[in-house]
């Protein structure tokens, strides 16, 4: 029972999410009669239906006092968390229990980040927003809204199943020499081909990377680019896994059957190597001494196999009818055991280089700064599980940036006035709005006759704003004061519509008609010269995006440790051992109710460390039953000298929820303790562990500190 709902002042539905149980709850509330062809607009209607009165009554409050409620539990254990951002209302309902005001809270404030990455500008606009949200042509509202929904069940998914996605921080795979290498292919091969081809249609590209699941491989900014933001880094990467989701069965039962060792009547591992029909077999034999080198150093003695994938129809009769088995490959190294038939079972879907998705990212350029610059993604999947993302700077882009400078100015104008209109008298504006006009006149004779109604907007607040004061006595110049104050709130209200107009025009809905965009050509030769370069790492990728570290390597040196999540807040990145809790995957953690456990209490840990920083604590440690967790947040300098603790500002309970997507805590975190720390350059990090109960106090404090110490090394893994 659990449903998320978009809607504006007026009671209108401008996006929502249902799950089968909530529809279902509303057919039956409804009855049957509305919903002949299970049409999307009945079911809309009767979303309408069932929450006008809630909309209606959160405007009313408003209105008339000013406030509004934030929560409340119905009769039948219904939670409601609403939120209201400028005129549009969020209403986020759990029925099962299975969800927190914290994280439908969460939930909400994802779904604006996602709006945000797709919308841009558009969305500090509530009529433009309005349109958006809900096109007049119904089909592509439906298109629209099942994106959108689709983003939603993607996201609640990974958080539920990742790591990185619980703690809102980017996860790499740790293969430095890899990493290095294809940041430098990146650079040479892709994205100086690209650049210098004149078939790029205008487009640069500035970021190029590559994802394994979840994970990230290799990143590569040209030196023009602006860096990203890690919260919009782990927003795309999260759109990659909605465009092409990982098939975790087919991974798990790879791990499963690449951790079977086939051991021989004398005790010695025996491994059957067989291709398809008509190929060899070659049988081989190790002794069970043979140790191989893990990825962290360790020397763990084990040999794994992979099956081949079982035939299927005709094959499979032709098969039994013959007496063959099931031929076997055996793989030695434990970073590099993947079955080789889990990619030859999957097509990759091809490229879609006709779509490239416009998304919209935080940038700093030499034109100045802009919360939503316009890119082009283009996401090509190179295999099943493996992806490379290029993220491409259009050619008017400049344009964004001038059109948020403009809409500062007139926010901040904006601001100025309604004090003065509060005061009664004209205030002094910052810039000067003779700097503002030179500016905008320039601008607008750049764009030409396409903005007429901007230049129309913009003579009416210039006529307004630079008219000259009336003559009379000192009431009749005061309320000549105040007229004139409200006039030029009103058309100060005018222009940042109309430009909030121009930016939608420009970026939004030229994209959605004709979009620029790299040739086919040029998007294929670069996705065979990734395949090319990556051929032989595709199978030892795939293991290690479910196996990046291990806990085995850690336990010799912090006996008791039974999991750890550290991460670099400044730069947005985690590292964390693996997580496999299906019933096919066997880890460390064991398999089955275990592994779940164990499961369920980092994802609780997590869950109570967020609510004491909440309330200003930057240390927690607590014992449950077998366990001691440990978190910790800390800040250092560059160099990794520990800097000292401050009080932490306590946060209200309907605030933004600590992390990335939701608010960026973190971002504000660090630059409010910059402000006491001028001269130098300041690090966050966070540590989370969960020790046996059995380990005595002083042993897991000193096992955190030099786990931390330990950590701070790989931190430094190339990634830009």
């Amino acid at each position: 029972m659990k449903c998320l709902l978009v809607a504006s002042e007026s009671a209108e539905v401008l996006f929502y999410w249902a799950d089968p149980e909530f529809e279902q709850n509303i057919r039956d509330q409804y009855g049957p009669r509305q919903y002949e062809g299970d049409t999307y607009p009945a079911f809309e209607d009767s979303f309408n239906t069932l929450f006008a009165p809630l909309i209606i009554s959160c405007s009313t409050l408003i209105e008339k006092i000013n406030d509004t409620y934030t929560s409340f539990i119905t009769e039948n254990a219904h939670l409601y968390i609403l939120h209201q951002f400028g005129e549009c209302l969020y209403i986020a309902v759990n029925g099962d229990g299975e969800e927190s005001k914290e994280d439908l809270r969460r939930k909400i404030y994802v779904m604006k980040k996602l709006i945000e990455v797709h919308l841009g500008m558009v969305t500090l606009n509530s009529a433009l927003l309005r349109k958006e949200l809900r096109p007049q042509d119904t089909e592509q509202r439906i298109q629209l809204w099942k994106m959108l929904q689709s983003l939603l069940e993607t996201y609640s998914l990974l958080r539920e199943q990742d790591q990185s996605f619980l703690v809102e921080a980017v996860e790499r795979l740790i293969h430095p020499t890899l990493c290095e290498q294809c940041i430098e292919f990146l650079e040479r091969r892709v994205v100086q081909q690209i650049n210098g081809s004149p078939e790029r249609a205008g487009e640069e590209v500035l970021h190029a990377f590559i994802l394994v699941n979840t994970k990230l491989l290799a990143f590569y900014s040209s030196r023009n680019a602006s860096s990203i933001k890690p919260s919009d880094l782990l927003a795309l990467i999260l759109m990659v896994q909605n465009l092409y989701p990982s098939n975790n069965e087919l991974d798990d039962t790879a791990l499963e059957l690449s951790t079977q060792p086939v051991c021989s009547s004398s005790g010695s591992i025996s491994i059957q190597r067989a291709g398809g029909k008509g190929s060899t077999s070659t049988n081989t034999t190790y002794s069970p001494s043979t140790t191989q080198e893990g990825p962290e150093g360790s020397s763990v003695p084990e040999v794994f196999y992979t099956p081949e994938p079982s035939p299927t129809g005709r094959e499979s009769d032709a098969a039994e009818m013959e007496g063959e088995s099931t031929p076997v490959f055996q793989f030695i190294d434990p970073d590099v055991q993947v079955a080789e038939d889990s990619l030859k079972t999957q097509e990759a879907q091809p490229p879609d280089p006709a779509t490239p998705r416009r998304v919209f990212l935080e940038a700093t350029f030499k034109e100045g700064y802009c919360p939503m610059m316009p890119h082009s993604m283009y996401c090509l999947p190179l295999w099943p599980g493996i992806s490379m993302v290029l993220l491409t700077k259009i050619p008017n882009s400049q344009v964004a940036v001038s059109l948020y400078q403009f809409l500062e100015a007139f926010t901040m104008l904006e601001k100025k006035l309604s004090e003065g209109q509060e005061g009664g008298s004209l205030p002094r504006t910052q810039p000067p709005l003779s700097e503002l006009r030179n500016k905008l006149d320039k601008f607008i004779r750049a764009l030409g006759s396409n903005e007429i109604q901007l230049q129309n907007t913009w003579t009416d607040f210039k006529n307004k704003a630079f008219s000259r004061a009336a003559q009379g006595t000192s009431r009749e110049r005061k309320q000549d004061l105040c007229d004139c104050l409200h006039r030029l709130l009103m058309s100060c209200h005018a222009m940042k519509t109309r430009l909030c107009a121009v930016y939608r025009q420009y970026f939004v809905v030229q994209s959605q008609r004709s979009p620029q965009r790299l040739s086919v050509s040029l998007q294929e030769k670069a996705l065979a010269m990734m395949q090319e370069k990556l051929m032989d790492w595709k199978d030892f990728l795939l293991v290690k995006s479910k196996r990046n570290i291990t806990m085995v390597s850690y336990l010799e040196d912090f006996p008791g440790l039974v999991h750890f999540i550290y991460v670099d807040r400044t730069a947005g990145q985690m590292i964390a051992p693996s997580l496999n809790v299906t019933d096919l995957s066997t880890t460390e953690l064991g398999k089955g109710p275990l592994a779940h456990f164990i499961k369920s209490k980092v994802w609780s840990l997590v869950g109570t460390a967020r609510r004491y920083l909440q309330k200003g604590y930057t240390t927690v440690t607590l014992r449950d039953g077998d366990y001691y967790f440990c978190y910790f947040l800390w800040f250092e300098s560059e160099t990794g000298y520990k800097l000292e603790g401050i009080e932490l500002p306590v946060l209200s309970e309907d605030s933004a929820p600590i992390g990335m997507l939701a608010g960026d805590y973190y971002r504000k975190l660090l630059r409010y303790y910059s402000k006491d720390h001028h001269t130098e350059i300041v690090k966050c990090y966070e540590l989370l562990t969960i020790h046996l109960g059995v380990i005595p106090t002083d042993y897991i404090l000193q096992h955190c500190c030099e786990l931390a110490k330990k950590l701070w090394e790989p931190t430094r893994i190339p990634l830009l």
